[in-house]
Parts: structure tokens; C-alpha cells; sequence
């Protein structure tokens, strides 16, 4: 009794705050649930991004879930990436049992089921809204580390973004820019080697092998118009703010085309919103499922990249959490950034288990009332061990936690339900429409086509064209990209001229 009263005791000194929180469930000693010893969460440090981990079937997924519900009740929207498809069930009230109400009187709150704003979203065939970014938004640096380029080949792509600028050529899908790598081995060979240098043939090739690669993933679906504004994930309904539920079923085998969506949104987000500080709750939460498939297969760039973006956008009010099955799948650069830690059970079946679950105990802060590597194979489901940043940016102690039970429905939507709540969205309507607007592609090729014409009036046709090129044929060609559709892109070509160092759009979408 007494060391359960001191337990309760460290809880409460470490977690006093003075801005809002949540509470996640409450302590274990012993075995046993302490009433009182709850475990709260403050709004103001989840700016300072998480972990959370665990053994398959643990219970992770549903502590992503209560912590997504309880920032939503506090007026904070998220985006979750769900690639298990067992997320979308938030926009469904939970079903109330005895179990339930009995873990949620220990905890001390109250159990009200209820259904939250849900907005369904996809980089596939699942329904939802369409997520879209252009090739120009990406910038050349951006492109370059996705498909893992080495220097050549990088100093390609940025001849081929240069060439575009200048001319007025905007790159919207891989189209596109498939037809540039053409443009500048063949049919503008000689004016892309007097403005720019000879460009390698087998450097072309490598790249457009890597291009079709990630075609293969599906990533033309994803590169286009509309493109999507990430200021539109920070709504709120009715107070609520609005979970997005990134459908990503059919991508868990596309680890290429996951990773370059996950960087594109992880870089719109840090160079559209505004420099906002440690304010009193995060202006936006990011959930990343299965977060290994965004490492596994990333390049040291790509990597260095993600790193750098997770340390700065903080400061945007933006909080990222990673939900994968050990800490050793993010990172250490990565991992040390990360404030709150929600740890769940492991196994420890091999010798290779065990020394995982001793460097998996070396992460959390020192207890004097667990033995960490112990607790870590013995907790239940829904069991997990917690520390978050006070409001003074303090670990709090390490506590072995119940973790309260989701209030909204722990399956997915049936059929019917997502159709339903997809034909009630405002931003399908707004981002569901398939544009091919004239861009790079078919304007090389309208204006090779009038070139040939006009060549065949001028020159005789006994004449081999390999160097017909006039004056007359140099001003139609930059006449030709003068023409209306550069005007009607606008929009595109300025962020094509706005591009900041991360490589990517660094303007405010209007």
C-alpha cells in the first residue's frame, strides 16, 4: 500500500500542468490497476512527435486510435495512415459491455460512445479523396532523392526543371516528364548541348528505368492535378477536429510509392504552413502506420531528408507519430526527437528477441519501480508503457499503463457506410475531377509537329533534316511556348519558380 501510494505520488508531481491534456489510462504496479494514478498527456508537448510500438496484436493500433479521438474531442485534426484498413471504423460510435465500462471506471472516465468528422483519402483506387501533387511541385532535389539518383543523373533532372523554366514547359505527371528525358537525348539534343552540355544517353535511361520502376507502384495516379492543400486537413466540425483517414490498403507491398507520398506531404506541410511556436495545442497530429515501410527502403538522402523535416516542423505546431512493432525500425537520428513514448509488449521467442527487448528497455527512462525489460514481455493487450514531455519539456516517469478503450467503433466501415460518407464530402467534389491539362508533354509534341510542317513548306524535300533549323523556325519555337495554356498554368509555373531548398513548393497555394 504504501509503495502504491508512492507511486501515485511520482505520477501526479511529474504531470501538473497548467494547459489542457487528456488522459490515456492509468497506472500498474504490481499487476494491479491504481485508481487515481492516471496518466495524462499534455496538448502543449505534441508538437515534440512519438512513438508507438508494440508485438503484433498488442494493442498499438488501438492506442493510435484513443489518442487520434481524444486530440480530435480537443479541437485537433489529424491525418492517419491506415494500411491495415482498420482506422476508418472513427466515424462510428464504439459499442458499450461491461468490460468496457468496468476498465473505464478504473481509469476514472466516464465511457461515451460516439462517432467523430472522418474525411476518407486516397493515393490509389480506394474511395475517398484523391491526394495529387504535381512533378513541378516536387522540384528537382525532391525527385532526384525519391528515385535515388546519383549526382549525373541528378545534374539531369535539374537541366531538365531549368530547361522547363525557361521555356515555359510545366511538369504535371510522370508523363511529363518521361517525354522531357526523350526531348533531351533526341529531338533536342543539339539545343539542350549548346545552352546546357552534353547530357549522357545512359544516364537518361537509368532514370527512366527508375521513373517506370515507381510507375509500377502506381504512382502515376498520384502525380497530377488537382493537387491536394494540406491547409484543407486542418478543419474541424462542430467543434471536432476532422480525422483524416488515409486509405492505403493496396500500398503496403508499393514501400516505393508509401515513401514518396509520405516525404511530398511531409514537405508541402513544412513549407505551406506558418511558423507558429509551442502554442498552447498542435495545430496538426500526423499518424504514420506501419512506419517501417517508410525506412526499410529509403535511401540515406531520403532519410537525411525525413530527418531534418521531423526536427523542423515542430515548429510549424505539427506533431509526427511513428506506429511500428520496435524502436529499432525508426532510425536513433529519428528517434531521439521523439517526446512521447507509448511502448507495448514484445515477445521474446528467439535469442535475437531477447537482446531486442534489452536495447528496446535502454530507450525509456529508469524506474525505481519496474525492471523495464521485464515488464516489456509480461504486459497484456491494451497494455503499454508510457512517457510523455511535461509542459516543461521533462520526461515524465515511466509508468506501466492501462490504456482507456477507444470510444468510436473498433472495425472498419462496412461498404455502404464509406459510400455514404464519401457522397457527403465536400473536398471529393473539390479534388475528384481527372485533369490532363495541356502541359509539357503534348506541347513538345504540338510543337514538333508545327516545326515539321513548317520545314517541309520551306526547305526542299530533297534536304536531310538533320540541321534545318532557321531563324524563322527558333522564333516560332518560343512563340510556340508563349501560347494561352502557359497562363492557364499559372498557378503551376510559379511554384515551379518558387521551389525553397527542401526542393519542393515553398508559396502558399491560392
Amino acid at each position: 500500500m504504501e509503495q502504491a501510494e508512492k507511486f501515485k505520488q511520482s505520477l501526479q508531481e511529474g504531470q501538473i500542468y497548467k494547459k489542457d491534456f487528456f488522459i490515456l489510462g492509468t497506472g500498474i504496479l504490481d499487476g494491479a490497476a491504481i485508481s487515481g494514478a492516471t496518466i495524462k498527456i499534455p496538448l502543449k508537448s505534441l508538437n515534440r512527435h512519438g512513438l508507438i510500438a508494440g508485438a503484433t496484436g498488442t494493442g498499438k493500433t488501438k492506442t493510435l486510435q484513443v489518442i487520434a479521438e481524444q486530440l480530435s474531442l480537443k479541437g485537433v485534426p489529424s491525418v492517419l495512415m491506415d494500411l491495415k484498413g482498420d482506422l476508418s471504423g472513427i466515424a462510428q460510435p464504439g459499442e458499450s459491455n461491461d468490460f468496457i465500462r468496468n476498465r473505464s471506471a478504473v481509469i476514472g472516465v466516464d465511457y461515451e460512445p460516439m462517432g467523430l468528422p472522418v474525411e476518407l483519402m486516397s493515393i490509389s483506387e480506394e474511395k475517398g479523396v484523391k491526394l495529387k501533387a504535381t512533378v513541378s511541385e516536387f522540384g528537382p532535389v525532391l525527385v532526384s532523392q525519391i528515385l535515388g539518383l546519383n549526382d549525373t543523373q541528378r545534374g539531369v533532372i535539374a537541366l531538365i526543371f531549368r530547361y522547363c523554366d525557361l521555356h515555359h514547359l510545366p511538369l504535371l505527371d510522370l508523363k511529363d516528364l518521361k517525354r522531357m528525358l526523350q526531348f533531351v537525348t533526341n529531338e533536342g539534343k543539339e539545343a539542350i548541348e549548346k545552352e546546357f552540355g552534353r547530357v549522357s544517353s545512359a544516364s537518361v535511361s537509368t532514370i527512366m528505368r527508375k521513373i517506370i520502376e515507381l510507375e509500377q507502384q502506381g504512382a502515376q495516379r498520384f502525380f497530377g492535378e488537382k493537387s491536394f492543400e494540406v491547409d484543407d486537413f486542418c478543419r474541424q466540425k462542430y467543434g471536432r477536429g476532422v480525422v483524416s483517414v488515409i486509405r492505403l490498403t493496396d500500398v503496403q507491398t508499393k514501400p516505393k510509392l508509401f515513401s514518396t507520398f509520405m516525404l511530398s506531404l511531409l514537405s508541402e506541410i513544412y513549407e505551406t504552413f506558418p511558423e507558429q511556436g509551442d502554442d498552447d495545442k498542435p495545430k496538426l497530429c500526423l499518424f504514420i502506420d506501419e512506419a517501417h515501410l517508410v525506412f526499410d527502403n529509403a535511401s540515406q538522402d531520403l532519410l537525411d531528408k525525413i530527418e531534418a523535416i521531423v526536427k523542423l516542423i515542430r515548429s510549424k505546431g505539427v506533431g509526427i507519430f511513428f506506429c511500428t512493432q520496435t524502436p529499432t525500425d525508426v532510425p536513433e537520428s529519428i528517434l531521439g526527437q521523439l517526446g512521447l513514448k507509448v511502448q507495448h509488449a514484445l515477445r521474446a521467442f528467439t535469442a535475437k528477441d531477447r537482446k531486442a527487448i534489452t536495447k528496446t528497455a535502454e530507450n525509456y527512462p529508469d524506474s525505481e519501480f519496474y525492471q523495464t525489460s521485464e515488464v516489456l514481455t509480461k504486459m497484456g493487450i491494451g497494455e503499454a508503457l508510457v512517457t510523455a514531455l511535461n509542459e516543461k519539456g521533462i520526461p515524465t516517469p515511466l509508468a506501466h499503463t492501462l490504456i482507456r478503450a477507444p470510444i468510436t467503433r473498433m472495425d472498419v466501415l462496412s461498404p455502404e457506410e464509406i459510400d455514404d460518407l464519401v457522397a457527403s464530402s465536400e473536398l471529393v467534389r473539390k479534388y475528384n475531377e481527372d485533369i490532363d491539362r495541356e502541359s509539357a508533354f503534348e506541347m513538345l509534341e504540338k510543337k514538333m509537329d508545327q516545326l515539321e510542317q513548317v520545314q517541309e513548306k520551306v526547305l526542299p524535300k530533297e534536304q536531310p533534316r538533320t540541321s534545318r533549323r532557321t531563324q524563322a523556325d527558333e522564333s516560332l519555337l518560343e512563340e510556340l511556348s508563349k501560347n494561352t495554356m502557359v497562363r492557364q498554368l499559372g498557378r503551376t509555373i510559379f511554384r515551379e519558380l518558387t521551389r525553397g531548398l527542401l526542393g519542393s513548393f515553398t508559396g502558399k497555394r491560392r
